[in-house]
């Protein structure tokens, strides 16, 4: 991977964005398969949804946003979405399992 300042033109910079993208999926997809693996150990749809797990989440994400240099609202709501997204999946699991 080339730095940021060593690309030389927007091909480049577009390829290292590209390449970067993809490593943050399959970065996410791992996070999905312990999410759907934490769902064994759950054992209620209220332990599935972990409310207050979720708010020390969002709140640890935006104080690692911030060391970031990144806007920690724009993190939060990018993870508030992507673990509700998680959180329903889980408790299908979960109900499916427990059914």
């Amino acid at each position: 991977m080339k730095a940021p300042n060593d690309c030389e033109n927007m091909t480049e910079i577009r390829l290292e964005i590209d390449q970067l993208d993809r490593q943050i999926l399959a970065l996410l997809g791992q996070r999905f398969a312990y999410v759907k693996a934490a769902a064994q150990f759950k054992t209620s749809a209220t332990a599935v949804k972990a409310p207050e797990r979720l708010q020390a989440m969002l709140q640890q994400r935006r104080v690692w946003a911030e060391a970031e240099g990144l806007d920690p609202d724009v993190i939060e709501n990018l993870y508030r979405d992507l673990v509700n997204y998680f959180i329903s999946a889980e408790l299908k699991k979960w109900q499916a399992d427990h059914d």
